[in-house]
């Protein structure tokens, strides 16, 4: 389980999946690399929580996606089901020029940075307990 929030709670709790005839996606070459596409086959289930509008909805699902494929990368294969939890600020408003488009992007790259960073180092501790 993978906890992600901006709240102080869990918010909503998603698993995802992929089947077994789906390749997992390659890790990338560093973590500072650009972020693995999630696979089209990955099935979302929300277990509890529901989203305020269709826009969390999609945003909730754009996080968790990507969340559960860097999961599947940097855990060597592992196909397991990952859950997220999530909870995020509710974003503003949006500009009518688009202007807060541009932190928006930036505040995702900077979650899955983070998440990244937790799960080199969870696959380092796991290396040196072998």
């Amino acid at each position: 389980m993978i906890l992600v929030t901006q709240l102080g709670k869990v918010g909503a709790l998603v698993q995802a999946t992929i089947p077994p005839t789906i390749p997992v996606p390659e890790k990338p070459e560093s973590p500072a690399g650009a972020l693995p596409e999630p696979p089209v086959a990955i099935s979302l289930t929300h277990l509890m929580g529901t989203a305020q509008d269709i826009e969390s909805q999609t945003v909730t699902d754009i996080y968790v996606s990507q969340i559960a494929t860097l999961v599947w990368c940097y855990m060597s294969g592992v196909r397991n089901p990952v859950v997220v939890g999530l909870a995020l600020k509710r974003r503003p408003a949006p500009e009518i020029d688009g202007s807060g488009d541009a932190d928006y992007r930036t505040k995702f790259i900077e979650t899955m940075c983070l998440v990244v960073d937790g799960l080199v180092q969870l696959e380092g501790s796991q290396t040196t307990a072998m």
